[in-house]
């Protein structure tokens, strides 16, 4: 039996329905994992996680991780390399100076900061989207609320986590530019637009300065500080991890996403297809004007970032299979899980090309790229269209992508150029069949590595092992000549007759909004 050599790096990942932690060794390969199912709430109109659930989750995906390794190699893990942290994107989680939480976690799902949004992109000629963490606090300040005076520290999820578990208040570039707008020459916050903030007259009159609230902007490869004492008793209950561990910049899921996918590079993008779809492309060139659509973020590098980010993707498909299962049992069959998604998604395969006249909206919750306040799932066909079991999942699976096409439909327009697109998250782990739909969809080639699986979970495990790499190469050449010289990848062409199809399908698509919106306004 192999044994630990302490050259392990971890990475954790807080994703929307698993936090899920990755042992890798000193060539990259997962070697151990562990997880915990968790899920939001919506509680007084706010899609939220309790205090509580992060911790226990945390400690319940480590513990699992523990029992792998324990499996595996007859021992628990006692020390690393390296550890990092990583999270759903941005939201809002502010505290006082004692330490204590002044509201409650306030997630990317959330669509509360419309008016905040709209005056902020005016202000900075800059788009805010809803999610940022800037947008969640000038809301908050807008609405008069009591906390907002108290505020000595804000953050996100992994920001948060990670300074507990290493007392430092930072944050890694490419989620400080879902916090405050960045600047890509400084890699740090716009110094601008921290002034112009700072100078509204409804901020002015609170004790504190934004530029002293929001935690520091890492970059990849800097040291993040170290698991304390405290920290390590926090992550591992058992009391089996040694404290002193280095730690790399937190980063926000779009930003592991990329690393993931080796998608750091100019003219390079991911698609991520899970609980919420976004598309990051690095540009070579800033595109001609602002978009609402289109968030500017940053690679964990600090390089410019092209983001389209749709609320949902997966969920509503999800629960569409769950009808399967169910059936399934009902039937007397055996099958499992992953059988019954296997099945159902090769069966797409076999559809008419637009998917029959049948139309799926995925909306679970709001969608600022169609501009629609609230979700209503729905599944829609005319008295002509074609039923049948196959167009109905191509269908399933159209919706999954349809309001990011819609996005990405502007970066067409500017003429962003894309070399290569890759594909990562839940939509892809069934092979070929989200990779090849998607490539019609978008008529570009789609890769999906190996480690397509593994996600985000690994990307920072990757990241944690980058900060304490001795070399000199940047992200980019790291990535290319250390972490993916030897990576597996399918590539899948778009395939003309599914572009056209698609084509159609999204014609009944954009039309059908209208009819999404009623339902929204009326049910």
């Amino acid at each position: 039996m192999a044994k630990l050599t302490g050259r392990e790096s971890l990475g954790i990942e807080f994703g929307s329905t698993r936090i899920k932690a990755v042992l890798i060794d000193s060539d990259f390969n997962p070697i151990a994992s562990g997880s915990h199912d968790w899920e939001n709430r919506l509680e007084n109109g706010i899609w939220t996680y309790h205090n509580e659930d992060i911790w226990e989750g945390l400690q319940d995906a480590y513990a699992n991780l523990n029992k792998d390794v324990e499996a595996k190699f007859g021992e628990k893990i006692k020390t690393l390399a390296s550890i990092g942290f990583s999270a759903m994107m941005h939201g809002y989680l502010p505290f006082d100076k004692n330490g204590n939480q002044l509201a409650e976690f306030r997630t990317w799902r959330n669509t509360i900061t419309g008016e905040a949004a709209a005056k902020l992109s005016d202000l900075f000629d800059f788009n805010i989207p809803q999610r940022w963490s800037i947008a969640h606090l000038y809301q908050a300040i807008v609405n008069g609320e009591e906390h907002v005076k108290d505020i000595d520290f804000l953050t996100t999820l992994e920001g948060y986590v990670h300074w507990k578990l290493s007392g430092e208040k930072v944050i890694g570039v490419g989620e400080a530019s879902g916090m405050f707008p960045v600047d890509s020459d400084t890699n740090d916050y716009n110094a601008e637009m921290l002034e112009k903030f700072a100078a509204l007259d409804e901020v002015k009159k609170y004790g504190w300065n934004i530029k002293d609230i929001l935690p520091k902007s890492l970059v990849a490869g800097e040291n993040a500080g170290y698991l304390t004492e405290e920290g390590a008793k926090l992550l591992d209950v058992s009391g089996n991890l040694e404290p002193g561990i280095p730690m790399c910049p937190p980063e926000g899921d779009a930003g592991t996403g990329m690393v993931a996918t080796n998608s750091v590079t100019v003219r390079t993008g991911n698609v991520s297809a899970g609980t919420s779809i976004f598309a990051m492309i690095v540009l070579d060139k800033m595109l001609s004007k602002m978009y609402e659509e289109i968030d500017m973020v940053t690679t964990p590098a600090g390089k410019p970032v092209a983001m389209v980010h749709c609320n949902n993707c997966c969920t509503d498909l999800d629960y569409w299979v769950k009808l399967f299962i169910e059936f399934s049992a009902l039937a007397g069959t055996n099958l499992t899980k992953p059988q019954v998604y296997d099945m159902l998604y090769n069966e797409a395969m076999k559809s008419d090309k637009d998917g029959g006249g049948l139309v799926s909206y995925n909306y679970f919750s709001s969608e600022p790229v169609t501009k629609l306040d609230g979700g209503r799932p729905m599944f829609i066909r005319s008295e002509g269209a074609k039923m049948s079991l196959a167009n109905f999942m191509r269908t399933q699976v159209y919706s999954t992508f349809a309001t990011l096409k819609i996005g990405m439909e502007i970066l067409e327009k500017e003429n962003v150029s894309i070399d290569k697109l890759t594909g990562h998250g839940g939509l892809f782990k069934t092979p070929i069949v989200g990779q090849t739909l998607m490539a019609g969809a978008f008529n570009t080639p789609i890769t999906v590595m190996e480690t397509a699986g593994e996600g985000g979970a690994w990307g920072i495990a990757v990241l944690a092992a980058y900060s304490v790499y001795e070399g000199s190469e940047s992200l980019d050449e790291y990535l290319d000549k250390k972490v993916f010289a030897s990576c597996k990848s399918v590539t899948v062409q778009p395939d003309a007759e599914d572009s056209k199809g698609f084509e159609e399908y999204m014609k009944l698509y954009k039309k059908g909004l209208a009819v999404e919106k009623s339902a929204t306004d009326n049910i």
